[in-house]
């Protein structure tokens, strides 16, 4: 095994705030994604609007996208900082 995936493991296996910001990348993401279909699921325009009833619920699905993706990034900024932190302080 290489030195570097070595010391990127160790690393990571005693840096807590890392394994979390990591796990709430993928759960936030996930989890956006899911309220954000269930929401558009569940919408639904009357009278003379019911013709743009798609095109709002597409753009609020890409809203969601978006959410979901600066989400899932901030998180891993937030692990490389901690990472990087924790590399300092173990090594």
């Amino acid at each position: 095994m290489p030195n570097w995936l070595l010391e990127f493991l160790s690393v990571l296996s005693f840096s807590k705030k890392t394994q979390w910001s990591i796990i709430l990348a993928f759960v936030s993401f996930i989890g956006i994604h899911l309220l954000g279909d269930y929401m558009i699921s569940n919408f639904e325009l009357n009278g003379p609007m019911k013709g743009f009833q798609d095109v709002i619920a597409r753009k609020i699905a890409k809203r969601y996208d978006k959410i979901a993706v600066v989400s899932f990034f901030s998180f891993l900024v937030v692990a490389y900082r901690s990472y990087k932190k924790d590399k300092k302080r173990f090594w």
